[in-house]
């Protein structure tokens, strides 16, 4: 998925014909996934409470609160790259529906 080069690290849990299931990791504040297209629709689910900084491109930069446990969903399509915005270790797993 990731087509920049990120500082995150990516783990692949789970991938089969159906869903890949990955744990993205943010060792400090800053790392981020690199930029890329999400090729699926896909739900993600927070680790940590804290906040997510999204580069939109063209400038255009956002900051989503993150709630451990509380998922959110996206559709195909989307183009971002995703930075830690907290002063501490995160993660959040990533279900992509293949």
């Amino acid at each position: 998925m990731p087509t920049g080069s990120g500082s995150a690290i990516p783990t692949v849990l789970i991938e089969n014909e159906r869903v890949r299931v990955t744990e993205w990791r943010f060792k400090k504040r800053g790392d981020n996934t690199g930029w890329h297209r999400h090729a699926y629709d896909y739900v993600v689910v927070p680790q940590f409470d804290g906040a997510l900084e999204i580069d939109l491109g063209h400038g255009r930069k956002t900051t989503s609160e993150m709630r451990s446990g509380v998922p959110y969903f996206r559709q195909r399509g989307v183009e971002h790259d995703v930075i830690s915005a907290n002063d501490f270790e995160c993660s959040f797993i990533e279900l992509e529906l293949l």
